[in-house]
């Protein structure tokens, strides 16, 4: 079911979108050569304790995954791209790093991605986390009262194909309020003019998510990570988004 938010509380949803901005940003700063995904995990564990929030992956446990996830943070590297479970592995010098937040604040839930570059980047790495940026970018525009649903999808996909990118349908934006996944799912490709009227209220995590050279991704052994079925690196792009009368507000905009 498709919930609108009233103006208070788009507002009351304000404190989640700023933490969880927050916590990307000190993400961003941390993730260097040398540093073990785990630190990671455990660093934003203790930001969710100081904040008084509520993790939202930790207990998670839908039917695409093996079992309770068990980490606050998702960390995927180079052909992970989606869900990557923390585990004991040291960045190295040039690992493309995509990193997944979601938790709750006063009730209210906010979910943001980034991918970076640890140490040294691949030239080709750095256009894939710019095209990805772009196509976040290109959907947040299109997320305005009057326009339709699949106007975001289509946005999204347009950028994606104009550098030559295939777009994966299984996993891409949806719904976030009191819980992190909620209708409507929001996909990285489709028909501008289709879906239903976006209105006022409507509040949706917008995230574009592409690899280099192909669109079919895999479950790793540990019944979450997704990889390319070709070995080829992922970035991942995510803003949760209010759609107001005066257009989209990014909740979790980083400074």
């Amino acid at each position: 079911m498709i919930e609108l938010r009233t103006p208070t509380q788009i507002e009351q949803m304000r404190p989640a979108g700023g933490f969880v901005a927050s916590v990307i940003t000190a993400l961003s700063e941390a993730a260097d050569v040398g540093v073990n995904l785990l630190e990671l995990d455990q660093m934003v564990h203790q930001m969710i304790r100081e904040r008084g929030a509520e993790s939202c992956y930790i207990d998670y446990h839908p039917s695409f995954g093996a079992s309770a996830f068990g980490k606050v943070l998702c960390t995927s590297v180079n052909d992970a791209v989606l869900h990557g479970l923390p585990h004991d592995y040291v960045l190295v010098d040039g690992d493309l790093l995509s990193v997944d937040f979601a938790c709750a604040v006063d009730g209210w839930v906010a979910d943001s991605a980034l991918s970076v570059v640890v140490g040294t980047p691949r030239q080709e790495d750095l256009d894939l986390i710019a095209t990805t940026g772009r196509a976040l970018e290109a959907g947040v525009a299109q997320a305005r009262p009057g326009n339709r649903l699949y106007d975001i999808s289509a946005a999204i996909g347009e950028v994606a194909h104009a550098a030559g990118l295939s777009v994966n349908l299984q996993f891409g934006g949806h719904g976030v309020g009191r819980t992190m996944h909620g209708d409507p799912h929001v996909p990285n490709d489709g028909r501008a003019g289709r879906g239903f009227k976006l209105k006022p209220g409507l509040v949706i995590a917008i995230e574009p998510w592409f690899l280099h050279t192909t669109d079919e991704i895999y479950t790793d052994a540990d019944g979450w990570t997704l990889r390319s079925a070709d070995g080829s690196r992922g970035a991942h792009m995510e803003h949760t988004v209010a759609i107001t009368a005066d257009g989209p507000l990014v909740l979790t905009a980083r400074d």
